[in-house]
């Protein structure tokens, strides 16, 4: 009888593993539930989370105005087609002496462009006031609802279907008045944050990457430890970035990023190391590491018969890597280093210990300027007790998911127009 299951088992060799067929099957339909629900859970949060921003963005307000616009209109002109002399003349006839005066010192109101005192009169003599607003849903849904509740309890008031999500949102500055509250500043300060970050750690990462993978010795005990450290310092919470630069940037090299040592602030007394440099500089090496191994990964995904060839023919090290290496490398170098810009746009914590401001209404003219970003302002305006301010919350988180998709979707298809070159 065993000489016969012998020779079953040595005719059908897969004999003695069909016992464990039926329960790797059952094993393998358990997990594809598991990585279904977990994909579905991440659909279902991310739209809960969308929905939420959306609901909060658009719907009926009942705005009220301390002044009528149509009571300030100059010679039959409303107060959107006059001109900058008679907006600044309407601004003095309708303020006190003393506010005028000191909108004036703050900056010469004939140099202001024409939105500028446009914004101050609306802040300052309409003073525009939402006073209460429906949320998307709810407006639709229950239209005749939101009417009568605005008929009774603000008979005062204008009731419009309102998006904080306008071409103006983007070109106001900050404000006091939730209303006439703008992006700009931040996101000009986060340009100019990120681009002194790219500018800082793309050279240094590829730089760093391609020594490790193609001149440093894979057994020497330095560069173990060295590649060792890079990745710890991929993991290390984004915090004590903050610390460290706040420690070097900020205090210790405060002459060199406060532009004292360059001429830019005269006064040592009043340089302050909190600019954009020092925040650019700080986010850089949270996302140094990040592109390095990313850079690395790329490089060693090369096949060596390029290098092989490369030398066979009488090229140099250098010359092999410029011309061969990182040419086919580059989709993989791109990829990863805009994710990690993305992750550094997205940034607060660091900032926040940087001494990144919640609230400045001019805008950057230099890396040594003070500064504010989109992160920052979108964390002021939640933090506020007015339920306005999440509206407009809710305003620039959308504007925020437009640039970090933009960045993601410029990787993927520098990654596919690379891919398709080399």
């Amino acid at each position: 009888m065993s000489d016969q299951t012998s020779k079953q088992n040595r005719s059908d060799p897969l004999s003695e593993f069909d016992p464990n067929i039926p329960g790797r099957k059952r094993s393998g339909r358990i997990w594809l539930l598991i990585f279904q629900a977990s994909t579905l859970v991440g659909i279902i949060a991310l739209t809960a989370l969308m929905l939420n921003i959306i609901n909060s963005n658009f719907g009926y307000a009942a705005i009220e105005a301390e002044i009528d616009p149509d009571d300030l209109a100059v010679e039959g002109v409303p107060l959107e087609e006059q001109s900058k002399e008679q907006l600044i003349t309407v601004l003095e006839e309708n303020v006190s002496a003393g506010k005028f005066r000191q909108l004036n010192r703050e900056q010469p109101l004939t140099e202001l462009s024409w939105n500028a005192i446009y914004n101050l009169v609306l802040e300052n003599v309409v003073e525009p006031r939402v006073v209460n607003m429906w949320p998307l849903f709810q407006s639709l849904l229950n239209r005749q609802q939101v009417f009568r509740e605005a008929a009774d309890n603000y008979p005062n008031a204008e009731l419009q279907f309102l998006s904080w999500l306008r071409s103006d949102f983007l070109t106001n500055p900050q404000s006091s008045t939730p209303e006439l509250a703008g992006v700009r500043t931040a996101l000009l300060g986060s340009l100019y944050v990120i681009l002194v970050t790219f500018l800082f750690a793309f050279p240094i990462g590829v730089g760093a990457a391609i020594y490790l993978e193609e001149y440093a010795e894979k057994d020497n005990w330095l560069n173990n430890i060295i590649q060792t450290n890079i990745n710890n310092l991929a993991g290390v919470p984004s915090i004590i970035y903050g610390i460290l630069g706040l420690a070097v940037f900020v205090r210790f090299l405060e002459p060199i990023t406060s532009g004292y040592a360059f001429g830019y602030t005269t006064d040592a007394t009043t340089a302050n190391g909190r600019t954009i440099l020092s925040a650019g500089l700080t986010l850089s090496l949270l996302i140094l590491p990040i592109i390095i191994i990313a850079s690395q990964e790329a490089i060693r995904a090369v096949p060596n018969s390029l290098r092989e060839a490369s030398y066979g023919l009488g090229a140099t090290k250098w010359q092999t890597v410029w011309n061969h290496v990182l040419p086919n490398a580059i989709p993989g170098i791109l990829t990863g280093t805009i994710l990690a810009v993305s992750r550094a746009f997205g940034e607060t914590a660091p900032l926040v210990v940087v001494g990144a401001s919640t609230f400045i209404t001019f805008d950057p003219d230099s890396v040594f300027s003070t500064f504010t970003t989109l992160p920052m302002q979108i964390y002021q305006w939640t933090a506020r007790p007015q339920a306005t301010f999440r509206n407009i919350a809710a305003a620039a988180i959308i504007v925020l998911l437009i640039l970090l998709l933009t960045l993601n979707a410029t990787a993927v298809y520098l990654r596919n127009r690379y891919q398709r070159t080399f």
